[in-house]
């Protein structure tokens, strides 16, 4: 499977991930779908990134287990490389350097998957005052010499193994809701590479470069 190229929370009340530089490791990837923006009144195929952050952690439960896990947090974007767009200002920031030509043609997020970095965390307060939301506003990489693995399973969804292959198990509520609503799950349109195709996938380039 592959996927080429706001944090919100559900459910509980948890609070939110402190302001600051963390250090992260990318779990999931998830094509969300084209959805109408009334901002900007157009169509927009759009992904979301999930981080998991090891020295964030929370206790939960499950199935009568008390499982100590990694916080983590997310960023939407747009599926887009063009030069002025977030995602691919904030790959090529994770990265430390730009894009090529080619890897332009054609870049694979599920790349991402495993990759250390770090995120600069910022806090926002919701219109009415009443909630903070903690929101990734840079994402950079990581501290020289670290190389942290995930404690999520690495997991990916695209369009375009769908329906083949449907949404993966254990998938946020809220990412399902945003994927049913978009014009490719309610039939509007036919799923398609858009932006970013992922036919051409160009592999890392042999240096120290993650992705």
């Amino acid at each position: 499977m592959a996927l080429t190229a706001k944090d919100k929370g559900g459910g509980r009340d948890f609070k939110p991930v402190p302001q600051g530089l963390h250090t992260a490791i990318c779990y999931a990837v998830f094509d969300l779908g084209t959805h109408y923006n009334e901002r900007f009144n157009n169509d927009r195929h759009e992904v979301v990134v999930v981080w998991e952050m090891p020295n964030q952690r929370i206790e939960i439960e499950k199935e009568g287990q008390r499982l100590d896990l990694p916080r983590a947090i997310s960023k939407r974007y747009t599926l887009s490389l063009h030069i002025k767009a977030n995602l691919r200002q904030e790959l090529e920031s994770w990265r430390g350097k730009k894009f090529t030509k080619k890897e332009l043609e054609g870049f694979n997020l599920e790349n991402l998957l495993g990759v250390n970095c770090q995120l600069n965390v910022i806090h926002n307060d919701s219109s009415d005052g009443q909630k903070t939301y903690a929101n990734v506003s840079a994402v950079v990489p990581p501290p020289s010499g670290i190389k942290l693995k995930p404690e999520n399973p690495l997991v990916s969804f695209s369009f375009e193994d769908w329906p083949t292959k449907g949404i993966p198990v254990g998938t946020p509520e809220w990412i399902q809701d945003i994927i049913k609503r978009s014009q490719e799950w309610t039939g509007q349109i036919t799923p398609s590479a858009d932006d970013v195709p992922i036919d051409d996938h160009v592999p890392p380039e042999e240096d120290d470069i993650p992705f």
